[in-house]
């Protein structure tokens, strides 16, 4: 079992600046990949970036060049470093992890609003 808490999100302007949080709760940190998924009112749960425990990355095409996922395997911790942010990046942000073992096991945060708005 794993325990993800994410922290970071809030009201933040067009063109500014975040950085989401994840603290996850288990033995095994580098058993699992970590992500970082965004849900928007009225839409599907989607990708936004993943990381691998010895840091290989994915991004969604709509946040590469703005938005950097990091892992700190000692903390065990996950980030995401978000720039540039604009009104379609308004969602919840959910922290995921992964088995790498077990592709049905996964873990989900409670989620993190981030609201971009002037």
């Amino acid at each position: 079992q794993v325990q993800l808490v994410e922290s970071g999100g809030g009201l933040v302007q067009p063109g500014g600046s975040l950085r989401l949080s994840c603290a996850a709760s288990t033995t095994a940190f580098t058993a699992y990949r970590m992500g970082w998924y965004r849900q928007s009112p009225g839409q599907q749960r989607e990708l936004v970036a993943t990381i691998s425990a010895t840091g290989k990355t994915n991004y969604a095409d709509s946040v590469k060049g703005r938005f950097t996922i990091a892992r700190d395997n000692a903390r065990k911790m996950v980030y995401l470093e978000m720039n540039t942010i604009g009104p379609e990046d308004t969602a919840v942000y959910y922290c995921n992890a992964a088995s790498i073992f077990d592709t049905s096991i996964n873990y989900w945060g409670q989620g993190t609003q981030v609201t971009v708005s002037s």
